[in-house]
């Protein structure tokens, strides 16, 4: 009998969806699958339940939002556990398990759990800690933590888009501030002031942000960067409109795709892990783990 570890978290999503954990328990014991269940009481149990339990297990049930899915990712890494992933994204965006196809429905992941439907996956690594699909810094990346979660609960996907859009624009362009910062990467050396940054392994990042266009490949052991110099507050609309419309040429954008790289800043640079607060850093080296986890998920386009 398979056994699996359920990691829960009760926060998880909006009200109005919030998961019903009998129903999920209910799917995996009518295929004969053991399920323990582990439910999350504050921000980084799930990095603990992960690290401590993740070895016992045949797969670990991560049921909650990105934030959840990134803790698991971070415990399973430090415990050095490679067991398959079943990820039910009841959270409030889902940007990871939208761009895999992954479906919240227990009955489904189940079967394709049992019918071997695991693909590996790429993990960022972040200096000590570990994302699953984008690391961010500048304009807007503190609108993911403080976004209240009564909020997220309330309206979800949406809640990032008022708090974003609408409570924070003009505080955001009022007070535009760049980072000096030296990138080093296998293609060179980069140095100049930049407003964004971000280091992902994903083809979507909150509706905003899409790389449908880049050939985006999530295990092919490569990072997609993507920089933004030279934001004035007369072209931020112009810029964002750009942006949806996956038009990243011109002056003010930089891209490119690398395993490795080293960004050195002159002062403290808040970053976003998954949506959550990865702390404050000066020098951030951020490496590509290829296919470090396994994921029950449908073989999408996004896979070589």
């Amino acid at each position: 009998m398979k056994r699996v570890l359920m990691i829960i978290n009760p926060r998880a999503g909006k009200n109005s969806k919030r998961l019903d954990t009998g129903e999920i328990v209910k799917a995996f014991q009518n295929r004969d699958i053991e399920c323990f269940e582990k439910t999350t009481t504050c921000q980084g149990d799930a990095v603990r339940i992960a690290e401590k339990y993740s070895a016992e297990y045949d797969a670990i049930v991560c049921c909650g939002g990105d934030g959840t899915y990134n803790e698991v990712i971070n415990g399973m890494m430090k415990a050095g556990t490679n067991i398959p992933i079943i990820y039910l994204p009841y959270g409030s965006t889902n940007d990871f398990a939208n761009t895999l196809g992954i479906t919240k429905d227990p009955e489904k992941a189940v079967e394709m759990f049992l019918d071997n439907m695991i693909h590996r996956y790429d993990v960022g690594k972040f200096n000590d800690k570990y994302f699953s699909y984008i690391a961010s810094f500048g304009i807007g990346t503190e609108i993911s933590y403080n976004t209240s979660q009564k909020v997220k609960n309330l309206i979800g996907h949406a809640a990032y888009i008022i708090n974003g859009f609408v409570l924070h624009a003009v505080p955001i362009i009022a007070n535009l501030k760049a980072f000096h910062a030296k990138i080093e990467y296998d293609g060179g050396v980069i140095e100049d002031d930049f407003y964004f940054g971000a280091v992902s392994n994903t083809n979507e990042v909150s509706g905003i942000f899409r790389f449908d266009k880049c050939g985006i490949k999530m295990n092919d052991g490569l990072l997609e960067v993507i920089l933004i110099k030279d934001v004035k507050v007369s072209n931020v609309f112009p810029l964002l409109h750009k942006l949806l419309k996956q038009d990243y040429t011109g002056d003010n954008f930089i891209m490119f795709k690398t395993d490795k790289i080293k960004i050195t800043t002159d002062e403290d640079v808040p970053w976003t892990l998954d949506g959550e607060f990865g702390g404050a850093c000066k020098e951030v080296e951020i490496q590509d783990l290829k296919e470090a986890i396994q994921v029950v998920s449908p073989k999408g386009k996004f896979l070589d």
